[in-house]
């Protein structure tokens, strides 16, 4: 196995390698067409290929970046520094230079995204600006209106070229890993995690340490491990659960909570049930809005812990 994380080594350098629906692809091969880049806001959920498609725009139209994450990088000072010491210089290509703020929907939005409106201003010579989130809402709209915003959408019209695509890219990685596989097992795992691409290859990799991908990695890590959640969850152990988060926080935080509600049957006194759902459908709004993920999910898993009872 390789000692490089698949979902970076096998990225896609060109927006035709790109996994996309038709209509959102054309839209960015016209602009390597075109040859010209303007500010955009990329907007969809997890894994879909929002930062590889901007890292790629860059690659075809040979444009210096910057690749800043939101969710790690979020001061202000952080991002003036950043931003004013690479915008304000010369590109060594001769064009305009491009940043890539990655997550930027974790930006605060009452101090660094209206300063971020700024810099759009200020460096708009010599910068574009390429923002990329999963929930559009958490962008200020000063910044919307800044931006040209393409949605990565997946309809089920999609749903079925999209798969046979990404199968075959999947397959081609196997053979190049020389991982033995069962076809039927990866197609059934794309449909699973689909249009969660990265998920799909960190489940591959991860399963592929063994050295043959087969049924084994459709009994997900996250259904044994739902299993660990309640048992914290039952016996009242804090420090277990919060630790429970910490390893499984990777995942987007409304699959927990849709988890959690899918399997409540199993774990939940029937007559528990309506509060557990009240509980999950109140932190599934939050999360839509919290700068700190993290911290929400451990918020709700505590609520359910004093206030469900399980079988």
């Amino acid at each position: 196995m390789s000692e490089f994380l698949w979902v970076e080594k096998y990225r896609p350098q060109k927006i035709k390698d790109c996994i996309l629906p038709e209509s959102i692809k054309k839209t960015f091969e016209d602009i390597v067409r075109g040859g010209d880049l303007h500010n955009m806001l990329l907007t969809g959920t997890a894994g879909l290929g929002k930062t590889t498609v901007a890292k790629a725009l860059c690659n075809e139209l040979d444009l210096d970046f910057l690749l800043i994450n939101g969710s790690e990088e979020s001061g202000i000072d952080t991002l003036r520094n950043k931003i004013k010491q690479f915008a304000s210089t010369v590109s060594l290509q001769g064009g305009y230079k491009v940043v890539i703020l990655d997550e930027a929907d974790y930006l605060n939005a009452q101090s660094t995204q209206p300063a971020l409106r700024g810099f759009i201003e200020e460096f708009s010579n010599n910068c574009r600006f390429i923002l990329t989130c999963n929930f559009k809402n958490r962008i200020i709209e000063p910044l919307h209106s800044r931006c040209t915003t393409i949605e990565f959408n997946v309809s089920k019209k999609d749903s079925a070229p999209l798969c046979g695509q990404f199968l075959h890219r999947c397959e081609v990685i196997l053979n190049q890993e020389n991982i033995d596989y069962d076809r039927k097992v990866v197609a059934e795992l794309i449909m699973k995690h689909m249009p969660d691409w990265r998920k799909v290859l960190n489940e591959l990799q991860r399963y592929s340490s063994s050295g043959t991908i087969d049924t084994g990695i459709l009994v997900s890590l996250s259904e044994v491990s739902l299993n660990d959640l309640m048992i914290h969850l039952k016996g009242k152990n804090f420090k277990g659960m919060r630790q429970w988060v910490s390893n499984n926080i990777d995942s987007e935080p409304a699959a927990i909570y849709r988890k959690i509600y899918d399997n409540m049957n199993d774990y939940i006194d029937p007559q528990s049930i309506p509060q557990l759902v009240l509980i999950l459908a109140d932190y599934q709004y939050k999360n839509s809005f919290v700068a700190d993920h993290e911290l929400n999910t451990v918020a709700c898993l505590t609520e359910v812990m004093a206030g469900v009872s399980f079988k």
